[in-house]
């Protein structure tokens, strides 16, 4: 997951030697993105959900009398509710294989997984064998619809200066707004090519489908990290082209920047006024505190009906620029969400937000390459059975592994999946309502069909969440040509399908004999879809978990957030606890400042030599089993 994978990195960084295992045959546990192959075994082994037998515990023989062990899952429990729906002619598609016989094992589309263990000091963009295997077979097809390098296609270079690469693709500049994309008034669209299921099927490598839906904001934690570390080279990101609402039946675009506002046909020229007004004053609010104190007992939606905004400006502020709930955001709560969307304008584009091309399942590959250029060591289908405590000291000592093996360490890092039910006994977990929809054109049709849209759905029945929705395109290597991949997200009140249908039935036409008697024209049809619960353990205290020893972190899985801040904080926290002294995820050092014995040549891929001026005094070995970190000092031998 993403927190372990960038506590991992920042150990290995500095200079502990870390051992980073996991149960799964993947990488990113839920925070992972697969081919379409790869989604249905997902879907397949959560949908079976067979009680794992009880193996011979041989593994007991290893505790000695002064010990005690605290058993871990041996099933995965955090996803419920499993449904998924092809509305297409699934029979025709039964002989039919996905291209690339690697991409049939889980995970295996995504480029910085295949590299992780060629990573070199330079930092080289992700090793991608599996792919040009591919494209040397099907060179048309992979010529529509991959750019050749990275800077053809819409991809932005993260850097800290405020600066972006042009967007061929879109035909937008970024820190043009002159030039930004305005949608016209005429929205009708051609007849979108009829995609049919055994196509999906063939170009399921082309898919890159995220189990968690996010954004990262432009000036947010992730994005800070990713340019400290530079972990930035290894992935690209695309700029989110357009903010829509949904109201009165109909998508709408929203104009967020000076640009878009002054450009919009939808507003009249006194709206446009009232809403510059109002974004300068959410700018600067807290030298105003007159203009808000009255209301700070007041929900955000109550402020907005006492400033000088017509109906549509009040919903597009609340649900597409605060994106906060009309009933339970507090007024302060809501001026500081909408400064931070207004921060994050202009620095890479039009819009506050990127997106990793390939899926936000890159993001915690990338911090695991990290972690293996500085000695990181990574272990997939590799299981742990339990932790290892000493009565006398509470402190957890070593884990053994479903080998029969000890592996002694000093610290230990657990994703919360791994822990049994007597350990979370007293925990009391969220659900997050997802679903994945493949369609066959945009909620919004436009000139450009290359866009990377949000949505935020406000909810029909009062006290209900509002659901937010991402529409990525073909060119973010997220789904095949001529086709369009939807996350759907929202806090759980029910079964996912329960909370996200009704929405889905708003936006797009379901092929039954129903909605096609009915069918409205120029309505996306869906052509696949699944509905899943996901546990969210990100509010969950460590004082929850019952008898964990004061060695052992617990770090959450995904939350309900658009952002990544949540898992970025919880990572620095841990690593700040257990080396108080060290800097968090530092830069790595350049090429040219590594130094090289006189009998030894450049090292091979993942191996880094460090100067004796930069070698840390002493290193340490962690292990994540499942999530578990080990961390053993020994003494630096150079």
């Amino acid at each position: 997951g993403l927190p372990e994978s960038i506590i991992a990195a920042a150990c290995a960084r500095s200079g502990q030697r870390v051992l980073h295992v996991d149960s799964r045959n993947y990488y990113g546990g839920n925070w992972a993105s697969f081919s379409f192959s790869g989604l249905l075994a997902w879907i397949k082994e959560n949908q079976e959900k067979t009680d794992v037998s009880e193996e011979c515990e041989e593994w007991r023989k290893l505790i000695l009398e002064n010990e005690e062990a605290i058993s871990l899952s041996k099933k995965d429990k955090t996803i419920q509710h499993v449904e998924d729906f092809c509305f297409g002619d699934q029979d025709a598609a039964e002989d039919v294989e996905e291209a690339g016989a690697l991409s049939k094992l889980p995970g295996f589309g995504a480029s910085a997984a295949e590299g992780l263990a060629q990573a070199s000091e330079k930092g080289g963009p992700p090793v991608e064998s599996a792919s040009s295997e591919v494209e040397s077979q099907e060179p048309e097809k992979a010529a529509d619809s991959e750019p050749a390098s990275a800077t053809e296609g819409n991809d932005t270079e993260v850097t800290s200066e405020n600066e972006s690469t042009p967007d061929a693709a879109l035909g937008t500049t970024a820190l043009e707004p002159g030039k930004a994309e305005t949608a016209p008034a005429d929205t009708s669209a051609k007849e979108p090519k009829r995609i049919m299921y055994s196509q999906i099927v063939r170009e399921g490598r082309r898919f890159n489908i995220d189990l968690v839906s996010k954004l990262m904001f432009s000036r947010g934690l992730l994005i800070d990290l990713l340019i400290k570390s530079n972990v930035s080279r290894y992935a690209e990101f695309q700029n989110a082209t357009r903010i829509l609402a949904f109201r009165e039946g109909r998508v709408e675009r929203v104009p967020c920047s000076r640009a878009d506002v002054f450009n919009s046909k939808q507003l009249t020229m006194v709206e446009k006024r009232m809403l510059m007004k109002f974004l300068t004053f959410c700018l600067e609010y807290e030298q105003h505190p007159d203009e808000y104190q009255d209301y700070e007992s007041s929900t955000f939606a109550q402020f907005l009906s006492t400033r000088k905004l017509t109906a549509s400006l009040q919903h597009f502020i609340l649900h597409s620029i605060a994106m906060v709930s009309e009933t339970e955001c507090s007024t302060l709560d809501g001026l500081q969400a909408t400064k931070k969307f207004l921060q994050c304008l202009g620095r890479y584009g039009n819009t506050p937000f990127l997106f990793p091309m390939y899926g936000q399942g890159e993001i915690p590959q990338c911090f695991c390459r990290l972690c293996a250029v500085f000695g990181g060591i990574y272990c997939l289908r590799h299981s742990v059975q339990c932790l290892v405590v000493d009565k006398e000291s509470g402190r957890c000592k070593a884990i053994v592994d479903h080998f029969g093996q000890r592996i002694s360490a000093n610290y230990f890092i657990v994703e919360d999946s791994y822990l049994s039910e007597s350990t979370c006994t007293n925990v009391c977990y969220r659900q997050i309502s997802r679903a994945v929809l493949i369609t066959d054109q945009s909620v919004l049709n436009t000139d450009s069909e290359q866009q990377i849209s949000i949505l935020s759905v406000p909810p029909v029945d009062p006290g209900k969440p509002a659901v937010c929705v991402i529409e990525l395109c073909s060119s973010s290597m997220t789904c095949m040509k001529d086709t369009y991949l939807v996350h759907l997200t929202c806090p759980s009140t029910k079964t996912a399908r329960e909370d996200l249908e009704p929405v889905v039935q708003k936006l797009f036409h379901l092929n039954t004999e129903k909605e096609t008697e009915n069918e409205e024209p120029g309505k996306p049809r869906v052509l696949w879809a699944v509905y899943f619960n996901m546990r969210d353990s990100s509010g969950v205290e460590k004082d929850a978990y019952s008898g964990l020893p004061s060695n052992v972190y617990v770090c959450s899985g995904p939350d309900s957030a658009l952002g990544n801040d949540c898992a970025v904080k919880q990572a620095e926290a841990i690593f700040r606890e257990m080396f108080p002294a060290e800097d968090f995820c530092p830069p790595p050092p350049n090429p040219e400042d590594v130094i090289y014995e006189e009998n030894e040549t450049a090292p091979e891929e993942s191996e880094v030599s460090i100067s004796p001026e930069t070698e840390p005094k002493s290193s340490t070995e962690e292990s994540h089993s499942g999530g578990s970190i080990a961390v053993k000092k020994e003494d630096d031998e150079k």
